[in-house]
């Protein structure tokens, strides 16, 4: 694909994962970064450095104007809003997870994306990896045997972790927590490998200050079928970051750490299914870009739909709100 073939994109919303993103799609043959906003300055500045070719500009509003694919990196409750300018103005659109903290206003926005027909996809970042091709081919094959049920274990000294403190909203009960920002893309991939899940029962624990986010759940979810996925997070404790879902069978269970390590077990210690990448961020996000591609093309991807988030943002905020 020709330079002249890559997709002009803009991105709004410089935190973390904007300026991550930029710094992938620089080396990335399929996308040429064009325009960049942010109402923070310094957010501007430091994404500038990464994609020196991309113009600072004034406002969302330009920034889409100037771009065929616009990703949203910005907090969940803007992201809306300006996915609508750029749905109506016929620019692909790819969103930072969560889809939304409201979920009339977020099915709103999946009416709204499909009826615009615009290509839109939304950055669960495990969805191109290998660890879900592999484990959704070993389910369907058998080579797992029955399938048990899923664990999902997360645990964090501190919230939000170090690397995350600028984006300060992550630690809000409005927006952020570790059931959005973390859990979420667990139960994509469980609903991904063994379909629609409905929430049982949920107890979040949250501090005495009733502006910050939740510092424990545990919740039960079932299949449709009756599988059990049990949910145990939480914060606090001298410890290293913990974050691991396994995928039980009766021959094979499958466990993913830290989103991509996957190991496997027929009842003995999990052991590794394939060497990890010396940069495991960036196969993950190499391979999102790959599959955004086709996306924008109207090709099959395996990337999140707006569908798919949004059902993973109500089973999110159902257990946010407990469920005795």
């Amino acid at each position: 694909m020709g330079a002249s073939m890559a997709v002009k994109t803009a991105v709004i919303g410089l935190g973390i994962m904007g300026r991550r993103m930029l710094e992938h799609m620089g080396p990335h043959a399929g996308y040429v970064p064009v325009a960049i906003w942010d109402p923070d300055a310094a957010a501007c500045a430091a994404a500038q450095v990464l994609a020196p070719g991309a113009r600072i500009v004034a406002s969302a509003a330009e920034a889409i104007a100037a771009a065929d694919l616009v990703y949203l990196a910005c907090p969940p409750v803007p992201r809306k809003a300006y996915a609508l300018v750029a749905a109506a103005a016929g620019k692909a659109v790819f969103l930072e997870k969560p889809l939304g903290v409201d979920l009339a206003e977020s099915e709103a926005l999946v009416a709204e994306l499909k009826a615009s027909g615009v290509p839109a996809a939304v950055n669960f970042t495990q969805a191109a990896g290998a660890a879900l091709a592999n484990i959704g081919q070993a389910a369907r094959s058998g080579a797992m045997g029955d399938l048990i049920g899923v664990d999902m274990v997360v645990s964090y000294a501190a919230w939000p972790r170090a690397w995350q403190q600028a984006a300060d909203w992550l630690r809000f009960r409005d927006e952020g927590g570790m059931t959005r920002e973390v859990i979420s893309h667990f139960l994509f991939f469980t609903q991904r490998i063994l379909g629609p899940l409905s929430l049982v029962w949920a107890r979040p624990s949250y501090p005495a200050d009733p502006a910050l986010c939740e510092t424990a759940l545990l919740a039960r979810l079932e299949t449709a079928e009756g599988l059990p996925v049990s949910i145990l997070a939480s914060v606090g404790g001298a410890q290293p970051d913990r974050q691991e879902f396994t995928i039980k069978g009766s021959r094979a269970s499958h466990r993913v750490c830290d989103f991509s390590d996957e190991t496997v077990s027929d009842g003995g210690p999990f052991t590794d299914v394939r060497p990890a990448p010396a940069d495991r961020r960036a196969v993950a996000l190499t391979a999102q870009l790959d599959d955004l591609l086709l996306c924008i093309a109207g090709q099959p991807h395996r990337l999140a739909t707006s569908q798919e988030a949004l059902e993973v943002q109500r089973l999110v905020e159902a257990m946010l709100r407990g469920k005795p």
